[in-house]
């Protein structure tokens, strides 16, 4: 196979991969959405496939499916946050997929915390200068709270995963990552 070929090989899978990851973030936002009226956001539990699609496949894939699988999400009723979100969900999945090892869960643990830090912080500045200090605040355990939930469902899923998988996971992140 030549350099030409891998290379279109890899822009396919990513694309693939990519694709189906942002439409699985998309699907775990929209199922679960608890409206915060003081700042016309919403919780929900998307940031697990967010985590689930950077740990496992790396920065391009969680960075784009954190970001526009979640900005389709808050199209869908909330528009407001599109933007906001498309920027501060991918940098989210950009973050786990850069600093993960994959090796590990143990590892992965401060990676999903850091990730978790960044979307709370940029969403409290966000909502601070939208809506003023007191509605940003409101939303901050909302926002710890999806953090949270998507840290203990996907470090456990993508342990599962990695130990069932781990020959296929290696060929995909070689392939995403030469």
């Amino acid at each position: 196979m030549g350099k030409k070929e891998v290379s279109r090989n890899k822009i396919v899978l990513n694309a693939a991969l990519s694709g189906v990851m942002a439409a699985l973030v998309f699907v775990t936002t929209m199922i679960i959405r608890i409206p915060v009226p003081a700042t016309q956001g919403y919780i929900n539990i998307g940031d697990c496939m967010i985590f689930v699609s950077a740990l496992l496949f790396g920065p391009i894939v969680g960075g784009f499916a954190g970001g526009v699988g979640s900005a389709l999400a808050d199209l869908v009723g909330y528009p407001s946050f599109t933007l906001y979100t498309l920027v501060i969900k991918g940098i989210e999945g950009l973050i786990v997929g850069s600093l993960t090892t994959g090796k590990t869960s143990w590892r992965d643990t401060p990676v999903v915390i850091i990730a978790g830090i960044e979307m709370v912080t940029g969403y409290f500045i966000v909502e601070t200068y939208l809506y003023g200090l007191g509605a940003a605040l409101v939303e901050v355990p909302g926002n710890v709270f999806q953090a949270s939930f998507g840290a203990v469902v996907a470090i456990p899923l993508c342990f599962a995963v990695r130990k069932r998988l781990a020959e296929l996971l290696s060929a995909v992140r070689t392939s995403l990552r030469d």
